[in-house]
């Protein structure tokens, strides 16, 4: 967890989704322990409320649970509960809008794939 904090987002927020990005790359296992409040608080000079404010929304989607008096762990299936939410934020803020643009564009389906499958092909390393 050796991200920077930036000021365009709620520094919880942030928080939260440094812990997701990293469960997402492995750097936490499910079932294994995260960082403290107090260890995230030091590390990223920030009051402990907050970094326990970005740690509680991620128990709350039963992403991360509290093991009283040892401290909080990787939930079982937390990756894929992350993947899930992704996905469904990635369809209402990016798929929905791309669709509602080609419309507008008179973009047929099959042309709008062809764009799609052009986009990844250029993002394959070469």
């Amino acid at each position: 967890m050796n991200a920077r904090l930036n000021e365009q987002t709620s520094i919880y927020l942030q928080i939260a989704q440094m812990l997701e990005n990293d469960i997402l790359r492995g750097i936490y296992l499910e079932e294994e322990q995260v960082p403290s409040t107090n260890e995230m608080a030091k590390m990223f000079s920030i009051n402990p409320a907050t970094a326990a404010k970005g740690i509680n929304l991620l128990v709350d989607e039963e992403i991360l649970y509290k093991k009283r008096g040892i401290g909080m762990f990787v939930s079982q299936g937390a990756v894929e509960k992350i993947r899930k939410k992704r996905k469904a934020a990635f369809y209402n803020n990016y798929i929905k809008a791309l669709v509602t643009e080609a419309k507008s564009l008179s973009i047929e389906q099959e042309e709008l794939l062809e764009m799609i499958r052009k986009a990844q092909s250029e993002q394959q390393p070469k």
